[in-house]
């Protein structure tokens, strides 16, 4: 896999070119029918974005990715990615699995509900301020919410953090 997200099926790229670039398809070669590798990487470089598994090794218990079916057999080590990326103002989840091992790992005791956040205890960015786990919907198509809706949730998150400016309804 060159980059996350890839299946051209899945929104994600699709969600964040509709918030910043007011077009889904942004990242889309509709010719080809994938998505545009070096913009995508451009664009995650710019804005500081950084993608990472929560697990390094999951066993597949049926032949698809949903986490009802996935057993995580080794965990990333968290806590030593935390200490790596001085910037970092929020981790963001957006399966169950995902989310249940990152709160395993940094001793959050109950997970967030999806499009809300908590704040990770004992842990804080480098200039103090805390860190914050925020849940946020799958970007899968399988996942039962409109794509707007998805754009929406997202957008908020973005806000959240200060990437994008707050928007009156």
């Amino acid at each position: 896999m060159d980059f996350y997200y890839p299946n051209f099926i899945n929104d994600h790229w699709r969600i964040e070119g509709q918030i910043f670039f007011g077009d889904k398809n942004h990242f889309v070669d509709t010719a080809a029918k994938r998505f545009k590798l070096e913009e995508i990487v451009d664009f995650c470089r710019n804005k500081g974005l950084a993608f990472f598994d929560t697990s390094t090794a999951v066993r597949r218990l049926q032949d698809n990715a949903s986490d009802k079916f996935l057993e995580v057999v080794e965990s990333t080590d968290i806590k030593a990615l935390l200490a790596r990326l001085p910037h970092l103002k929020v981790i963001v989840t957006t399966g169950e699995k995902a989310t249940e091992t990152i709160c395993s790992s940094l001793g959050i005791p109950d997970l967030p509900k999806v499009n809300t956040h908590v704040d990770i205890p004992h842990t804080v960015s480098r200039n103090g301020e805390p860190l914050f786990l925020y849940r946020l919907p799958s970007s899968s198509r399988a996942y039962p919410l409109a794509f707007d809706k998805k754009v929406e949730a997202y957008k908020e998150m973005f806000t959240f953090i200060h990437y994008i400016a707050k928007t009156t309804p």
